[in-house]
């Protein structure tokens, strides 16, 4: 149902930090509330950057909480509201909106978390914590069904993504094991292939992860940091709304990279 009058941002700022463990996930993002509103949310963006065609598209959908992947509090990088930070900053103060964002928490929640989304996807059966970043598992490891021919996998991936996939054949023609670590993931190849994976899924690649990858002899399909992110904050949002009544929308702004 609906909430006509809103609804506290330290409610639901709450109920996020709990669901996502805030405080006990070690990040390099200050995880969690990042800029505050008057204080009631009356309808939610999300989306994947806290960039300002982003808040933009939010305010045109008359959102008050942004709740995103990647927001603009890193360590001490407001330390100074200068330049880019004022932009940012001033845009949602001015427009009375909310900033929620949840990086690494996101990443390796084991529902709502884009690998478990992914491994979902691309239908992984078994499926485990794997990845070691800053203390957590922040991927998924899983099996792929029994007999998958390399080329029906690509296939597979490509519908579940909706776009074309960048690909390292490197190893065997039948996948079996499958490692997911979405964004830029590419450093933890080495851990997949220490885990047994012969298949490879993340975003970003490297030249580094394509030489591992070769000289390794595993497969490796790269979507994109933003394609491959987008699905945990919609997760979100679907559950802010399933627990507050309060409607929500993702915007996707359709970044090929």
């Amino acid at each position: 149902m609906k909430s006509p009058k809103g609804v506290g941002l330290r409610s639901i700022e709450s109920f996020l930090d709990k669901e996502l463990r805030v405080s006990e996930i070690r990040d390099s993002s200050n995880n969690g509330v990042q800029v505050d509103n008057s204080g009631r949310i009356t309808k939610v963006a999300c989306g994947v950057d806290a960039s300002l065609d982003f808040f933009e598209a939010a305010k045109a959908a008359k959102a008050n909480l942004l709740i995103v992947h990647h927001g603009i509090s890193w360590k001490d990088s407001l330390k100074k509201i200068t330049r880019l930070n004022y932009k940012r900053v001033k845009y949602l103060m001015d427009n009375d909106m909310a900033l929620y964002a949840s990086h690494l928490p996101l990443d390796l929640h084991p529902k709502l978390g884009n690998n478990a989304l992914i491994a979902k996807m691309l239908g992984l059966k078994s499926v485990k914590p794997f990845g070691l970043y800053e203390g957590s598992c922040i991927g998924s490891i899983g099996n792929a069904t029994s007999g998958t021919k390399y080329a029906a996998f690509v296939k597979k991936a490509e519908k579940a993504f909706g776009r074309k996939l960048l690909e390292m054949k490197f190893g065997p023609d039948t996948v079996r094991k499958v490692a997911v670590v979405s964004g830029g993931g590419c450093g933890l190849l080495e851990d997949a292939e220490e885990a047994g994976a012969d298949m490879f899924v993340s975003g970003e690649p490297t030249l580094a992860g394509r030489n591992f990858a070769c000289d390794a002899g595993m497969n490796a399909l790269f979507g994109g940091h933003y394609v491959t992110e987008k699905y945990g904050a919609e997760a979100l949002g679907k559950l802010v709304k399933r627990k507050f009544g309060l409607p929500f929308v993702f915007i996707d702004l359709e970044i090929d990279s």
